[in-house]
């Protein structure tokens, strides 16, 4: 089984999930959204999945770096288009396995839900 796994690969909390899913025999694969590029599409159906809010990092350095205007006035639309100029701001890791899908990396919520797909 395969798992897809969406971020940057210098990114800490990613390469804490790869690392665990690599010991957990889940076969993750790396999307840099850097190296990779990012898709709208798959971002809209991200923001279906986890709620556009929740793909917004608001603990970011790119978060910080943000124009004020913008930061006031986020909605579904412009978040989207902010996320696809500014990537950085996705919270991360997107791990994405059949129709599992999870945002953020929680040691405890991997284990109970891979270990149920073993």
């Amino acid at each position: 089984m395969i798992t897809l796994v969406y971020g940057i690969k210098n990114c800490d909390t990613v390469k804490k999930a790869l690392k665990w899913l690599e010991e957990n025999q889940q076969n993750p694969i790396l999307h840099d959204y850097r190296a990779d590029g990012l898709d709208s599409d798959w971002l809209v159906k991200m923001a279906a999945k986890f709620g556009w809010e929740n793909l917004v990092n608001k603990r970011s350095t790119t978060w910080r770096n943000l124009d004020e205007a913008i930061k006031h006035n986020l909605n579904s639309e412009t978040a989207l288009k902010v996320l696809i100029e500014q990537p950085t701001l996705i919270k991360r890791p997107i791990v994405i396995q059949n129709d599992i899908a999870l945002l953020g990396f929680n040691k405890n919520e991997y284990q109970a839900i891979f270990a149920k797909n073993k």
